[in-house]
């Protein structure tokens, strides 16, 4: 082998150490990071305080949002404050790009609205990026970093990003669903099959339209999100499609989603995800 590759090999071996060493401390500090604002999360929850979900708690409600209830069978169940799930599914971030696997954390504090979600996706055998977002006290922030050190969005500090993580919480209460009657969630019948679930929080209010089939089981909640496009913020319609059900802790819940935003251009399916496992009322980090 002539001396000149040998040295260049050398380099790239030396420069692929380099970026191997400084990938993994990134995740650790990504790692330390999420621990601490789960912790942060869970802690204005009240652990001692339980309360046994009754009929009586679903009255007033429009009758398809009780027949949801009913169908998670959340009567005679203990309020949920917390939860955490695992999730995989599959992701794109552009209609062009082929679709990527990935596997995530999610933490909830229901009692005072919000979450922290921490996510790692395959682009390819050699390269990823963790996704990290979170809505904590009515504010919002998403952070996407390739190999957890070169950064691709760092969002957040706006009323649009804060809006637009209100909004994946609503939606998301679907997977915990006594959040549905807490007081900042106010629903309003539209016909016997959906019902609008308006959420205010902190100064910011957004709302959706919840579809069940006749069953009581969701099938879709759509509403109007923030879809950037050249730097602007533009409002679209966005939201997810279930696909599937399971039972996890006694609850009967939509557990395959896919997400999708509705732009001029037709229907971008962008997420496929799926709860893999969850608990409630078990505020501690996954192992």
């Amino acid at each position: 082998m002539p001396k000149i590759v040998l040295i260049i090999f050398s380099i790239l071996v030396v420069l692929l150490i380099l970026v191997f060493v400084a990938s993994a401390v990134a995740n650790s500090l990504l790692e330390r990071q999420v621990e601490k604002e789960v912790e942060e999360l869970f802690g204005s929850s009240p652990e001692d305080k339980k309360e046994i979900i009754t009929e009586a708690d679903l009255a007033g409600l429009p009758p398809c949002v009780q027949k949801w209830l009913e169908r998670t069978q959340v009567v005679g169940k203990e309020k949920i404050r917390t939860v955490r799930l695992k999730q995989k599914g599959l992701l794109r971030l552009t209609e062009d790009q082929p679709w990527m696997p990935f596997e995530a954390e999610q933490y909830f504090n229901v009692d005072q609205p919000g979450f922290v979600w921490k996510a790692k996706v395959k682009m390819n055998p050699l390269l990823y990026f963790t996704g990290r977002d979170r809505y904590f006290q009515g504010h919002g922030e998403m952070n996407i970093k390739v190999l957890s050190i070169l950064p691709v969005v760092n969002a957040g500090g706006s009323s649009e990003m804060d809006q637009n993580t209100l909004l994946r919480y609503l939606a998301e209460i679907a997977w915990f669903p006594t959040a549905a009657l807490n007081d900042y969630i106010k629903w309003e019948d539209i016909d016997a099959n959906s019902a609008r679930a308006t959420m205010s929080y902190n100064g910011v209010t957004s709302s959706g339209v919840y579809t069940f089939d006749d069953n009581g089981d969701v099938v879709s909640f759509f509403a109007k999100r923030y879809w950037e496009v050249n730097g602007q913020y533009v409002l679209n319609p966005w939201g997810g499609v279930v696909k599937g059900y399971n039972e996890f802790n006694g609850f009967r819940i939509s557990s395959k989603t896919d997400v999708i935003w509705k732009l001029e251009t037709g229907d971008f399916h962008w997420l496929q995800v799926e709860i893999t496992d969850i608990d409630y009322n078990k505020p501690q980090l996954y192992q």
